[in-house]
């Protein structure tokens, strides 16, 4: 009798709990099957201390075939599930097609960035979802301040010194906290960056920064981001973006190179296709987090609208925390529909928020007692390496170095501005091969298991547009290097990633984008969302 399979779409909080925990309960009874489009799973409540340099980018990843030994890896983005015939059709890292066909579906594909019709946002702002992302604007900052340092031009140097970061919530906030540490240290001991003043802005329309958490932390959280010198306006949003900076709602324009987009996220358009029962953009389940009228298919995280038994007549926020718990109870209700154990409905019990501020300084309300200062920051950082599944010794040694060494601040020049577009469907992938290789392959469609290459239904808001593969990219719109004056501009020659040397074989790339590099190896093509009006 051949085992029952069960297929994990993501490798999430959601999804890896669910394999880690599926693995134990199964010992072997059952296959498990983890679809993911990378090999590990990513941490992401320390992302913004990768792109402030405190962190190594592979910390904050977990290998998911070396902490998963029993769970089949398959590398691929689900494309499509065809709820009768119990398939998921995906596409892999080198545009092969698969298909896989299971007994139990667990749908924990996660979310991307949320997008909003702010004209211009979309061409000239960056997001702040995956490992690429942080690794961009790391290079993009130090880039800055390099050629601020550089040009003689007052306005100019001001200009590349501001830095936007739109979106007060945890992800918003930390980004401009570290943000402001990285950039002074820059300037602080160099003598030739005499008089320069790094300038962080955090803005969000709600009436204060956190607004999801007690009003306590957020009072703490904005003092700290004050007196570091960041810019804090409430009540304030983007109106329009455009090369030379961005336009408020409040009519004043400021004139800068980088607009870091951390307005929240929207759950993977994955769930939507499938055409079942959503509760803004998530896919309803019942407590037990099962599909009503697909008893086969579970779901849990953010793509998920879980009731919250604590709040009846709502639903549980889309929060690493609330994934994480919500895949173990997935996992054991797996289980129970084999006959192991019994159902469990999904509960929980607040245990309380962290907000890293960088150096010292944090927020935290451990079970309700809020703590500021260092001993928030001891508590902060205690409770990452209590989470964390794997690399805690390595994380703990790279604090302790920035703690006692001075940060490196170069540039790696490992990934483009057209290689992390805001509006992607997998932030977790950086585009690779350069625009025109992407517009080849987004016309090739994936071969299926016959070696033909069928026609796949593309999944919701992909239609290519202008700057889409499989159009031509507009100009400084992501699909093309934005113009040398714009945030990701072209880099020097001689620089990393800049022009390839002679000899190389190049490819020609419409206006205004540039060469793909002669180390770019070609790679997965993901396909991208546009905005829907639902979204707003």
């Amino acid at each position: 009798m051949s085992r029952p399979r069960i297929v994990i779409v993501g490798a999430g909080f959601a999804g890896y709990r669910t394999a880690q925990t599926l693995s134990r309960l199964a010992r072997g009874r059952a296959e498990i099957v983890l679809l993911n489009p990378t090999d590990y799973f990513l941490y992401l409540p320390l992302l913004p201390q990768v792109a402030a340099g405190i962190l190594e980018p592979r910390r904050v990843t977990v290998s998911l075939s070396g902490t998963l030994p029993h769970v089949r890896l398959v590398l691929g983005q689900a494309d499509r599930i065809d709820l009768d015939a119990r398939q998921v059709h995906y596409t892999g890292p080198e545009d092969e097609g698969g298909t896989l066909s299971y007994d139990r579906l667990v749908l924990a594909a996660g979310s991307v960035n949320k997008l909003l019709p702010i004209p211009g946002v979309a061409e000239h702002a960056h997001g702040f979802r995956g490992l690429p992302e942080a690794l961009y604007l790391r290079d993009h900052v130090t880039r800055q301040v390099e050629l601020a340092a550089a040009t003689d031009d007052p306005k100019a140097c001001a200009a590349r010194c501001t830095f936007v970061v739109v979106g007060a919530g945890y992800t918003g906030t930390e980004v401009a906290a570290h943000g402001q540490l990285f950039t002074d240290s820059q300037v602080a001991k160099h003598p030739m960056r005499t008089g320069m003043r790094p300038r962080w802005m955090l803005l969000d329309i709600a009436d204060r920064v956190l607004p999801e958490l007690d009003e306590r932390l957020s009072r703490t959280a904005d003092g700290v981001l004050r007196r570091r010198g960041v810019d804090v306006r409430m009540g304030t949003s983007v109106k329009e973006a455009t090369p030379d900076g961005v336009l408020l709602t409040d009519g004043e324009f400021v004139d800068t190179k980088t607009l870091v987009w951390c307005v929240g996220v929207r759950p993977d358009p994955l769930a939507e296709s499938l055409g079942l029962p959503m509760e803004r953009g998530r896919l309803l389940v019942d407590p037990h987090l099962q599909v009503p009228g697909r008893p086969e298919v579970f779901a849990c995280g953010d793509a998920a609208a879980v009731p919250d038994l604590e709040k009846p007549g709502s639903y549980t926020p889309m929060t690493a925390q609330h994934a994480w718990r919500q895949g173990k109870v997935a996992a054991h209700n797996i289980a129970a529909s084999f006959g192991d154990g019994e159902r469990r409905a999904y509960r929980h019990k607040d245990l309380g928020f962290v907000v890293d501020l960088g150096g010292v300084k944090a927020a935290a309300n451990p079970l309700g007692v809020n703590l500021s200062g260092p001993v928030a920051g001891a508590v902060t950082r205690g409770y990452h390496l209590a989470a964390m599944p794997g690399n805690r010794v390595r994380v703990a040694a790279d604090w302790l170095l920035d703690a006692v060494l001075p940060r490196q601040a170069v540039q790696l020049g490992l990934v483009r501005s057209w290689s992390v577009p805001l509006d992607t469907a997998s932030p977790e992938l950086a585009r690779v091969g350069g625009p025109e290789r992407q517009r080849q392959s987004a016309e090739r469609p994936p071969e299926s298991g016959d070696g033909t290459r069928p026609e796949q239904p593309p999944r919701p808001g992909t239609e290519p547009a202008r700057n889409q593969p499989g159009a031509e990219p507009a100009r400084n719109q992501p699909g093309g290097e934005p113009a040398k004056s714009q945030p990701g501009g072209e880099p020097a020659k001689n620089q990393p990633g800049g022009e390839p040397a002679k000899n190389q074989p190049a490819v020609t790339p419409p206006p205004d984008q540039p060469p793909p590099g002669p180390d770019v190896s070609p790679g997965p093509v993901r396909r991208t969302d546009r905005f829907t009006e639902g979204d707003s």
